[in-house]
C-alpha cells in the first residue's frame, strides 16, 4: 500500500488507446442508464421525465470528468485504478437506488440521501485523482483547484435536497448540477486542460455511445418481459433493431472517423483541440446519449404495450399515445441534433442535416394516433431513408 501511495501517475501519450478497464467503467455507467429508463417508464409524466433527465445529466457529467482524467494519466495503473474502482462502486450504489430517488423511507439513510452521498463520493474521488494527476503540472493543478471550489459548493444543495425531499429536492438538485457543471465550464474556459491523446478521447466517446446503443436493445427485451411473444412483438423488435442500426450508422459510418481525425490533427496544446474536445465531444455527445436513452424508453413503452396486447382480444387499433410517441420520436430528433452539432464543430457539416429533425418533430402528432407497430415502422423507414440519402450524397461527393 505504501508503495502505491508513493507511486507517480503515468502520463498518457499521443498514441494511447482506450483500455479494457475504461470500457468496464463505461458498463457501470450504462447500468445506471438502464435503471433510469426503468424509473421513467414506471410512471411516465413531465415531472418524472425531468427528474430522469436531471439524473442523466449528473451521470454524464461524472463520466465526462473521468474521461478527461483518463486522457491525462493512465486509468488502469496505480492510485488512479484504485480510485476509479471506488468510483465505480459508488456509481453502482447510486444506480441501485434510482427507482426510489424521490421516495422517503423511515431510517437513517433514505434512498435520496444514499444517492446524494454516492454521487458526492464519485465527484470527491475525481477531485482527489485530479490533484494526484497534477503532480508536476502547475497549470493542471490550478484547474483542479478551480474545479474543487464549485464542486464542493454543489454538495450543499445536493445534500440539503436529499434531506428535504419533494419539490425542494428537485429544485435543489437542479441548483447543485448547475453549480457543479457551470463551475466546471468556467474552470475549463479559464485554463484549458491538455488533451494528450486526441484518438483516445474520440475513442472513449465512441465506445460509450455504442454501449448506450446496445443498451437500447436491452430495453427492448425488458419491454417484452416474459409474455408469450406473437408476431406483432417480433416484428416491432426487428423494427427497433433496424432503427438502432441506423443510429449506429449515422454516427460511426457517417462522420465519427473524420471528426476524430480533425481532433487528432490539432496540436495537443492548441486551444482548438481543447475546444473540440470540450464542445464537440463532452457537450455535443450529451444530446446523443440522452436521445438514445429517450429512444430506448420509447421502445420499452411500445413493446410493453404490444406485449399487453398479445393477451386475448383485438387491440390492434389502440393508438400509441402522446408520451411514447414523444419520447420515441423526440429521442431520435435529439440524437440527430447532437450529431449535427458534433459534425458542425468538427467537419463543418451543412445545416441542411437539421431537416430530418424538423420532419421527426412534425411526425409526433401523427405517430401518437398510430398503433405502436405502425409508429415504429414509420420511424424505421424514415431513418433508413436518411441513411440511404447520406450514402448517396457521400458517393456523389467522392465521384
Amino acid at each position: 500500500m505504501s508503495r502505491a501511495l508513493r507511486s507517480r501517475p503515468v502520463l498518457v501519450e499521443e498514441a494511447h488507446r482506450a483500455t479494457t478497464f475504461e470500457i468496464f467503467f463505461d458498463l457501470v455507467l450504462v447500468f445506471a442508464l438502464t435503471r433510469l429508463i426503468g424509473f421513467m417508464a414506471e410512471s411516465l409524466g413531465p415531472l418524472t421525465l425531468y427528474q430522469g433527465l436531471l439524473l442523466l445529466l449528473w451521470f454524464w457529467y461524472a463520466w465526462s470528468c473521468y474521461a478527461w482524467l483518463g486522457n491525462q494519466v493512465r486509468a488502469d495503473t496505480g492510485l488512479v485504478l484504485a480510485g476509479m474502482l471506488a468510483a465505480m462502486a459508488a456509481i453502482f450504489v447510486a444506480a441501485l437506488v434510482i427507482p426510489e430517488a424521490w421516495q422517503r423511507h423511515d431510517g437513517a439513510l433514505s434512498p435520496p440521501l444514499t444517492l446524494a452521498i454516492a454521487y458526492l463520493v464519485v465527484r470527491g474521488l475525481h477531485l482527489s485523482l485530479m490533484f494526484y494527476a497534477s503532480s508536476g503540472d502547475p497549470q493542471y493543478r490550478r484547474q483542479a483547484w478551480r474545479f474543487a471550489v464549485t464542486t464542493t459548493l454543489a454538495w450543499i444543495p445536493l445534500l440539503l435536497g436529499a434531506v428535504l425531499g419533494g419539490t425542494a429536492q428537485t429544485v435543489l438538485w437542479t441548483v447543485a448540477f448547475l453549480v457543479d457543471y457551470g463551475g466546471g465550464r468556467i474552470a475549463t474556459a479559464a485554463s484549458f486542460g491538455e488533451v494528450r491523446s486526441g484518438s483516445h478521447f474520440a475513442e472513449r466517446h465512441g465506445l460509450v455511445l455504442i454501449i448506450v446503443l446496445g443498451e437500447s436493445l436491452l430495453s427492448a427485451g425488458a419491454g417484452v418481459g416474459s409474455v408469450v411473444i406473437g408476431w406483432p412483438v417480433l416484428l416491432a423488435s426487428v423494427l427497433s433493431f433496424a432503427a438502432t442500426v441506423c443510429l449506429w450508422w449515422l454516427y460511426f459510418v457517417g462522420g465519427a472517423r473524420a471528426a476524430a481525425e480533425a481532433l487528432t490533427a490539432a496540436s495537443s496544446r492548441s486551444r482548438r483541440r481543447q475546444q473540440l474536445a470540450s464542445d464537440a465531444y463532452t457537450l455535443a455527445h450529451l444530446p446523443m446519449v440522452a436521445g438514445v436513452v429517450s429512444f430506448a424508453l420509447g421502445i420499452h413503452l411500445c413493446l410493453d404495450g404490444l406485449a399487453d396486447e398479445a393477451r386475448p382480444g383485438d387491440h390492434s387499433a389502440v393508438s400509441m399515445g402522446w408520451a411514447p410517441a414523444t419520447v420515441l420520436y423526440g429521442g431520435v430528433a435529439l440524437y440527430l441534433v447532437g450529431r449535427f452539432l458534433f459534425l458542425r464543430l468538427t467537419v463543418r457539416t451543412p445545416p441542411g442535416h437539421l431537416v430530418a429533425v424538423v420532419v421527426l418533430l412534425l411526425l409526433v402528432p401523427v405517430a401518437r394516433v398510430l398503433p405502436a407497430l405502425a409508429a415504429l415502422g414509420l420511424l424505421a423507414a424514415l431513418l433508413t431513408t436518411i441513411v440511404g440519402y447520406e450514402r448517396l450524397a457521400r458517393r456523389a461527393r467522392a465521384a
